[in-house]
């Protein structure tokens, strides 16, 4: 998760909001993300998809069997759909995002029992800091008049 983190400050450098994500095979990290949504100006360009695409091409493949993400924030419905795709065995993630959390707060995604696969979910790994990144950046929009 502290390299989840780290990709979430990456974000904050480039004024993003600022969510990271790791992608991890055999104990190594095989794909990186944070978000450049607004850098990449795509809608789809979050921290999660990111780490995804890259860990499918370290793999060659797009199934991530035995593979585990770790993410700043509770992923949203677009990307807990992806890893269902993806047949992600088990997402590791800090904050719970009550405004569109997609793996147990507002939908459950990853769990959904018409789905064809469901993804192990373990919240809460580090939540404090990740949550204190993201009411940072956002704190400093406010006091900048953009939010």
């Amino acid at each position: 998760m502290r390299a989840a983190l780290a990709e979430a400050e990456r974000a904050l450098a480039s004024d993003d909001v600022p969510i990271g994500a790791v992608a991890v095979h055999g104990g190594a990290i095989i794909g990186r993300g944070y978000n450049r949504r607004e850098a990449d100006k795509d809608p789809t360009a979050h921290a999660e998809i990111i780490a995804i695409r890259e860990a499918a091409a370290a793999l060659g493949m797009w199934r991530l069997d035995d593979v585990t993400l770790y993410c700043t924030l509770e992923p949203c419905s677009m990307c807990a759909g992806a890893m269902v795709l993806a047949r992600l065995p088990r997402l590791v993630y800090a904050a719970v995002d009550p405004k569109a959390g997609a793996a147990g707060s507002v939908t459950d995604i990853t769990r959904h029992h018409r789905l064809n696969h469901r993804v192990q979910v373990e919240g809460g790994l580090f939540a404090e800091e990740a949550a204190e990144l993201l009411r940072a950046f956002f704190r400093r929009l406010r006091a900048a008049g953009q939010s």
